[in-house]
């Protein structure tokens, strides 16, 4: 089993220097507050809800010069045949992310709520999709907006500004992404496979609605995104993220595909693993269980028990 060098990701990640030819992964409110005056800098407010208007609840408070983009309604994620939750076609993630005044030049600050693992997702499918269009200069909000006003740090009210359009050109990086063909060949060679959902849903006590099928890939591994990001706001550090995969007998290195039902808490997973364990061979299955299950009818495990509880 692989030890990671450093006893804390967090202490690396949430420092104010860069990692070379990248953004860091986490910035703390400390950071975003010292540097929400660079030029390059956007601070991209994703907050959705459920009911009643996102747009409301950012005019409600959000921090000082931040951009809305709604990550359930903006158009991140698309149906694709059959299959929904998927990544939009290149051209489409380009005029959304340039219309937001994002150029290959900005660093992005994605803000979520900061409320529980499962909106920190959707931080970390932003994130995700921006690392698939060839942008690293990225980075999420350790906490979220909850942490930001926790801090004591100024929020500001109303509609918010207006961005001016900026052209983003994306390089698409296809080694971060997993086919249901993909994900037959890794099975074939004992590539682990990462299920992400929670455990009651792995071992099959529980069938998702949006699947209607009951349990996981043949032979995956559970690991719940709750459990990588256990406070719903801040994830794992590296002490306990290697102690998760010893239990699971996984090294720290190598190919892992990570998936959960629709692709939102795979990449919690995904993120947690390629990003805070700096494993670049991590990749995340899109279609997950809705395109393998119920799209494909293919096989599913019921009652696997490879889990870290």
């Amino acid at each position: 089993m692989q030890h990671f060098a450093l006893p804390s990701a967090a202490a690396l990640l949430l420092a104010s220097t860069a990692l070379a030819g990248a953004a860091e992964p986490l910035v703390d409110p400390a950071w975003l507050a010292a540097h929400l005056k660079d030029p390059d800098l956007v601070v991209l407010d994703i907050r959705d809800v459920e009911e009643g208007s996102s747009a409301d609840l950012f005019a409600n408070g959000h921090i000082p010069g931040a951009v809305h983009s709604d990550y359930a309604k903006a158009g991140w994620r698309t149906k694709a045949g059959e299959v929904i939750g998927m990544l939009p076609p290149e051209d489409q993630v380009e005029a959304l992310i340039g219309g937001l005044g994002i150029d290959n030049d900005s660093h992005v600050v994605i803000v979520p709520h900061g409320q529980t693992s499962s909106d920190f997702g959707a931080a970390t499918r932003m994130f995700w999709t921006f690392d698939v269009m060839g942008h690293d200069q990225v980075s999420i909000l350790a906490g979220g907006q909850a942490g930001w006003v926790a801090a004591g740090q100024p929020v500001e009210t109303g509609p918010g500004r207006t961005p001016e359009p900026a052209t983003f050109t994306a390089q698409f990086r296809p080694e971060l992404v997993a086919s249901a063909a993909d994900v037959r060949a890794a099975q074939a060679a004992g590539v682990p496979l990462v299920d992400a959902r929670p455990k009651d849903q792995y071992t099959g006590e529980v069938t998702p609605s949006n699947v209607g099928v009951a349990g996981t890939i043949p032979g995956a591994v559970s690991l719940p995104h709750d459990v990588l990001v256990p406070d719903g706001a801040h994830p794992v550090g590296w002490t306990e993220l290697d102690a998760l995969l010893a239990k699971l007998d996984l090294g720290g290195q190598g190919e892992q595909i990570a998936f959960c039902n629709t692709g939102h808490w795979a990449s919690v997973g995904w993120f947690v693993l390629n990003k805070l364990g700096q494993n670049p061979d991590v990749r995340m299955y899109d279609g997950s269980m809705y395109e393998w299950a119920k799209v494909e009818g293919a096989p599913t495990e019921v009652g696997a028990k490879r889990t870290v509880n």
